[in-house]
């Protein structure tokens, strides 16, 4: 059996980019070209870290790079749709963290460029690709819950410590995309055609005090198209209960014959399928040295290289990687309609969102 080559990765943004880096050196599928970062001595510290030899600090040297299949980027919010801009006009595929963009400004533009120089762009949506996740999605697609009635989701955290970060308290870092994107996606995944949404937010006492400029305390109704309703929330700096009790990151799908649950970092699974059987499941040390390879679970490399190797797959074989540009453009319309909900306190149609940047 003929082995299939290896796609060529170039990685730009080494802060979550170490995840990255982690990978692909443990992927089959995917060699490490270069690793970019404006900071050179964070260049430095990950080629120590991972013994790689190659680094550059100009993001042109990897656009000029003839040998590069893929650019992974994980910069800053705001420069994202920049540094896609560059690396499609390069003739290169895109990987981009989410979230995809943070404003849909540049989303037309970047649409219609992704189409005339037909190269994929893949959002690194992460989650999607942890164990729990990926047991639930096989379980709803395979009828274990019946139809869907509806989707619950959030991401509970206790960030305190990014309030000691002076970039989380500029007034371009909101955790409504840095955080809620997460579970936001989730519900998206399973309930596509969202059409209004109406929520609520505040800055928490501890965030007050930190000098947060956004948002910490987030609760979000959604309307489907199909009169389905879903929820999500987040909180992000005050302390949570016991894991045993609840998950930082989860997910609960209510359908006609069941129920599930995915309960992200915890790798634990629940469901009450439509023969009235309950589950619990729970993934052991295999899996937690699969998806945690650093300290803690302060990077999440295993889902990473999931969702890469995926990427891989659907560039070698022709087939759409989800979630592509027009699914990413859709996310980042409902987050923009989030976003003028907490400033106005009205529902908002997305339809008008999308109207306003000339997006079908």
């Amino acid at each position: 059996m003929m082995t299939e080559k290896k796609l060529s990765v170039a990685i730009l943004g080494l802060g979550e980019g170490r995840s990255t880096i982690s990978a692909v050196l443990n992927s089959n599928k995917l060699e490490l070209k270069n690793i970019c970062d404006a900071n050179e001595a964070l260049c430095k510290q990950r080629c120590h870290e991972f013994g790689f030899i190659k680094y550059a600090t100009n993001y042109d040297d990897i656009l000029k790079d003839e040998n590069i299949d893929i650019v992974a980027i994980y910069t800053p919010d705001y420069l994202h749709a920049e540094h896609i801009k560059m690396a499609l006009q390069s003739g290169k595929h895109v990987v981009c963290t989410k979230p995809f963009i943070d404003n849909l400004h540049d989303a037309k533009d970047l649409l219609e460029l992704q189409q005339r120089m037909n190269k994929k762009v893949f959002i690194g949506q992460s989650s999607r690709f942890f164990e729990p996740a990926i047991r639930q999605r096989k379980d709803f697609e395979e009828g274990e819950i019946g139809d869907l009635i509806t989707v619950e989701s959030h991401y509970h955290a206790d960030h305190r410590w990014f309030l000691e970060k002076k970039w989380a308290l500029e007034n371009s870092f909101k955790w409504l995309y840095g955080g809620l994107s997460h579970p936001v996606d989730f519900i998206r995944w399973y309930m596509p055609e969202i059409e209004e949404v109406m929520g609520y937010g505040m800055i928490s006492f501890n965030a007050k005090k930190a000098g947060l400029k956004n948002e910490d305390v987030m609760h979000f109704i959604f309307r489907a198209k199909d009169g389905r309703v879903a929820r999500v929330s987040g909180v992000y700096t005050s302390p949570i209960q016991p894991t045993y009790r609840e998950s930082g990151m989860s997910t609960v799908l209510r359908g006609t014959e069941g129920a599930n649950q995915a309960d992200y970092h915890e790798l634990r699974y629940a469901i009450t399928n439509k023969r009235g059987e309950e589950k619990i499941i729970t993934w052991g040390d295999k899996a937690l040295k699969h998806y945690f390879r650093f300290e803690g679970q302060s990077h999440h490399a295993g889902e990473y290289q999931n969702y890469l190797e995926y990427f891989a797959d659907s560039i070698t074989h022709g087939f759409t990687a989800y979630p592509d540009i027009k699914e990413g453009i859709g996310t980042a319309a409902l987050l923009q309609a989030m976003d003028k909900c907490l400033s106005t306190g009205k529902p908002v149609l997305i339809s008008e969102i999308l109207r306003e940047y000339d997006i079908d």
